[in-house]
């Protein structure tokens, strides 16, 4: 630990001060080149938010001093509330992180296995699509874009399921906007590592846009204006 005088006032002053005000969930408090480091408990997110408590504010020996009044008074009590400050930003900030992953975890549900189901008819819709480029469809077309129009619909449905999930995580994404965390990794924390590749949409307020099911109407759409192009100069019904 670094000598007192590398702090800017003796630091066993400041923390006799704060000491009334620490909160259960801190560890460690320490002094550490000028400034003050903390370590806290883990935070499961289901705590409530950290905020200063009201001795914080009713402590007469935090009061403001002016520095012409008592200039020691002054930069001992300064320093004493910017530590206080600092200690609860971090908590909350730190809590704000097991919040969003603590959401997330409730909200996923069956959200991997919707997305498998997706990925599956996703695969079959690209193989049907695929198929109709080759010499055998032409010779069963009629039925050959029956199974695409089949599989469109099985990956429309099976996107349009997702998104019931999807929206729930694109809303938590939207009220933990400002964690630490990006969506991807409070995914991860919350145990879905493989959720980077899902397709989450955004959600706000209780709106939700820009999802899987989405997607695969543009998709269905720019199928379907190709196939009509195909028709049109193939001059085939």
């Amino acid at each position: 630990m670094p000598e007192p005088d590398t702090f800017s006032v003796p630091y066993q002053q400041v923390l006799d001060r704060i000491t009334p005000h620490l909160p259960p969930y801190l560890r460690k408090i320490e002094p550490i080149y000028g400034r003050v480091a903390f370590e806290f408990a883990p935070f499961t997110g289901h705590e409530k938010e950290p905020a200063k408590p009201q001795s914080y504010y009713d402590d007469p020996r935090l009061n403001y001093v002016p520095e012409t009044e008592d200039a020691a008074e002054h930069r001992i009590r300064t320093v004493a509330r910017d530590v206080l400050d600092d200690l609860y930003q971090q908590a909350s900030k730190r809590w704000q992180d097991a919040a969003y992953v603590a959401e997330l975890r409730r909200v996923v549900r069956d959200a991997p296995e919707c997305w498998r189901a997706y990925e599956r008819e996703a695969k079959a819709l690209e193989a049907a699509y695929s198929y109709l480029r080759t010499s055998e469809a032409g010779r069963e077309w009629p039925a050959a874009v029956s199974r695409l129009v089949d599989a469109q619909d099985r990956t429309r449905a099976a996107a349009a399921r997702f998104d019931e999930r999807a929206a729930d995580i694109a809303d938590a994404d939207y009220r933990h906007l400002y964690a630490d965390l990006s969506p991807a990794q409070a995914l991860a924390k919350a145990g879905y590592p493989e959720a980077k590749d899902w397709h989450i949409g955004d959600g706000f307020g209780g709106y939700f846009r820009g999802g899987l099911a989405a997607k695969v109407d543009r998709l269905i759409e720019e199928q379907e204006q190709h196939l009509a192009k195909v028709r049109r100069l193939s001059g085939t019904n």
